[in-house]
């Protein structure tokens, strides 16, 4: 009987690890991660963009008692509190492409709940307004919207969310700062 030889499969050297480098945007600011180390599951980044997925899903939920869509009670909202009045404007106030937002006013336009006029100093610019139904419909969405973050805030202080709200702000400010 002859011996039968199995190849072993080659170890593969692991790559030196390489001393960290800074990876800051800016000299002088904290590394909180770094490159060779780097854990999706703990990032901000992933960690903001999972709470900001289920937030939008609960939303969606609230919005269909209201026969809105998820994303068409942003821009009812923005035009309700006066933060815009042109496409342009609710489509940069809601990071969109304004092609975007056109499709979903030409929509809510259709349900009734918004009114597109020329703007009396420049004709190429078509003016927003609620419609007396879009404005009733306003007044009903911050009640669903308050269920939703309720739901997410349980267990929290008033002072934890508070704190969440200015580290918050201070990572957008820094997102500002050139």
């Amino acid at each position: 009987m002859t011996a039968i030889s199995i190849p072993t499969p080659r170890t593969r050297s692991r790559p030196k690890r390489r001393p960290a480098k800074a990876a800051s945007a800016r000299p002088g600011d904290p590394v909180f991660y770094r490159g060779d180390d780097y854990q999706i599951n703990e990032s901000i980044g992933y960690l903001l963009r999972q709470l900001r997925n289920a937030i939008d899903r609960a939303i969606d939920g609230e919005m269909t008692g209201l026969a809105l869509t998820g994303v068409q009670w942003g821009p009812l909202m923005i035009l309700y509190c006066g933060m815009g009045e042109t496409a342009a404007e609710l489509a940069r106030i809601g990071d969109v492409d304004t092609g975007a937002m056109t499709r979903m006013l030409d929509r809510l336009e259709l349900k009734g709940l918004v009114r597109r006029s020329p703007c009396p100093n420049d004709r190429r610019v078509m003016k927003l307004e609620l419609t007396p139904e879009g404005r009733q419909l306003c007044r009903e969405i911050p009640f669903g919207l308050s269920r939703v973050l309720n739901a997410f805030l349980h267990g929290f202080t008033e002072a934890e969310l508070e704190t969440f709200k200015a580290l918050t702000r201070r990572m957008l400010a820094n997102a500002h700062r050139e």
